[in-house]
């Protein structure tokens, strides 16, 4: 999936901001107990503000994230 997402990262370049946790780093356990992370991957699309919008666990399609991404950029 990595591929796919930096993909989508250089697309929306400007429009969404992409970051990465990593899952064994214990700086990010309040993140991952907030969000009630489970199994990688994970992904989770916020917006402006903070607030969770949406939450694939395991395997997304390229399709609904930029579905996702449309929605959320009211386009």
């Amino acid at each position: 999936m990595a591929p796919m997402v930096h993909g989508l990262e250089a697309k929306y370049f400007g429009q969404i901001d992409f970051a990465y946790m990593d899952a064994d780093d214990p700086n990010t356990q309040p993140f991952q107990q907030q969000f009630g992370f489970r199994y990688q991957p994970e992904l989770y699309l916020m917006d402006g503000n903070g607030n969770l919008v949406n939450k694939w666990v395991g395997f997304v399609s390229q399709e609904e994230l930029e579905t996702a991404f449309a929605a959320l950029l009211g386009q």
